[in-house]
């Protein structure tokens, strides 16, 4: 049975250490005087810092740095009153150009530990700004019956009570610094208390907030939210419980629909505003220029686009290749993609509904094809099973983008060393600046 770690209490003593490396999600590691090996967070390598333990376990523990002794180059001073305590950001105090080499060289890590592979070739880190970069994000809503209050914010990165967040650096601007004005309105609402969360997607020009709430709005709450969004040029939607569907509430005109622009390809693609999207719109058509330049596309290519979503890369490849089949779990992100052809008369892709956590017992026709190019996005737990069919599409080459390195590691383990590919290039994007997410993008050829 899996041991619980003990909490010490609020008085606990002061240790010293120095600071040998860092893990993956930018923790400091030291070796403590019995040999155990201990994760600071706040703590840099080369650091000297004075720290308290959080949590044991029976073959580490973890701590917090409290006092920084001897300070690294590397160490800058956060922009965020709020460091520290909320779980949204762990790296602020470390200078960019460290983040970077940082998660390169966990990334190059995790695939030789997971992978048992090396890239011959190391792209050059995508980069953009660091700062009012996030477009999409959830806000957490809680009252405190005891206090009397209702907190609006993110998670604490050590448990799931939420943080009282007046401003947030990394949101876009419309919503980054307008964190009070939102909570402000959520208390004036009579039926704040059941309201758990507001979801924040913002498009090229709109700002959207979607508000859950548990039970019915009175007319009294809608004229707030609407007077709300007429005053700070925003659009609201409201979640009511399933199987009640979300709605746009204002401005009351024919689409629900939010956009971004992909100028390279004269693209417009559009999105609900509880769809995925990716969170860094500076970053997306980067990446998508360089995958597309990974793949090295011909006229004459028949291109499998797996995990597509909305078409994010299926319809840009679509304006280089001949013919491009898009694959995705759910039928509404299919409809939307298909959606999104029509609407940038495209007219050489087609779009299927798959699992692509399992194999299907029967072969749909999709899978029964060759491929000249595969390019693959998967969630964080990777692509495991579909890779498994890869032998049978031909592809002789791969481009594989991930939000996670050691499900990049594995995945290229198999295709390296059962299925006969090359890791040709590996690079970082910087996705997600200040946090220990690690976006990157692989390229394997036969």
């Amino acid at each position: 049975m899996k041991r619980k770690p003990t909490r010490p209490t609020s008085s606990a003593k002061l240790l010293s250490t120095t600071i040998t490396s860092l893990s993956h999600d930018g923790r400091g590691i030291a070796t403590l005087s019995d040999g155990k090996t201990i994760f600071i967070s706040g703590a840099l390598p080369g650091e000297t810092v004075t720290f308290k333990i959080t949590n044991q376990h029976a073959r580490y523990n973890e701590g917090e740095a409290v006092e920084i002794l001897i300070a690294s180059e590397d160490r800058t001073t956060p922009e965020c009153a709020h460091v520290g305590v909320c779980g949204g950001c762990s790296m602020q105090h470390v200078t960019m150009p460290a983040q970077i080499q940082l998660k390169q060289k966990s990334l190059l890590e995790q695939l030789k530990h997971f992978g048992k592979v090396e890239p011959e070739a190391i792209l050059a880190p995508l980069t953009g700004e660091s700062w009012g970069y996030r477009r999409k994000a959830r806000l957490g809503v809680n009252f405190l019956k005891q206090k009397g209050k209702i907190i609006v914010g993110f998670r604490e990165k050590s448990n799931n009570d939420l943080v009282q967040i007046d401003a947030c650096p990394v949101l876009h601007p419309s919503v980054g610094r307008r964190l009070p004005e939102i909570r402000k309105l959520i208390v004036s609402l009579s039926q704040y208390k059941h309201i758990p969360q507001v979801e924040i997607a913002i498009g090229d020009d709109i700002t959207a907030l979607v508000f859950r709430h548990l039970t019915p709005l009175p007319d009294g709450d809608i004229a707030k939210l609407t007077e709300f969004a007429l005053s700070n040029q925003m659009h609201i939607y409201l979640q009511p419980n399933p199987p009640a569907t979300t709605y746009k509430l204002w401005p009351q005109d024919k689409t629900d629909l939010l956009s971004y622009s992909l100028p390279l390809y004269q693209l417009e693609m559009l999105f609900h505003p509880l769809d995925f999207t990716q969170v860094n719109s500076e970053i997306n058509p980067l990446m998508i220029n360089q995958a597309l330049q990974l793949l090295d596309l011909q006229s004459s290519d028949n291109i499998l686009d797996l995990f597509c979503g909305l078409g994010n890369f299926t319809l840009p490849i679509a304006r280089l290749a001949k013919h491009v089949v898009g694959i995705e779990g759910s039928q509404e992100m299919v409809d939307r993609a298909q959606h999104n052809a029509q609407h940038n008369h495209i007219n050489n892709t087609e779009f299927h509904v798959a699992n692509l956590a399992e194999l299907p017992i029967n072969r749909p026709v999709w899978m029964k094809k060759r491929y000249d190019k595969i390019l693959l996005d998967p969630p964080r737990t990777g692509a495991k099973e579909i890779i498994a069919a890869f032998p049978k599409f031909s592809a002789k080459r791969i481009v594989y983008v991930s939000c996670n390195p050691a499900t990049l590691a594995r995945d290229a383990g198999e295709l390296v060393h059962n299925q006969g590919y090359k890791l040709k290039q590996v690079g970082v994007i910087n996705m997600f600046p200040h946090t220990s997410h690690v976006e990157t993008i692989a390229m394997f050829e036969k």
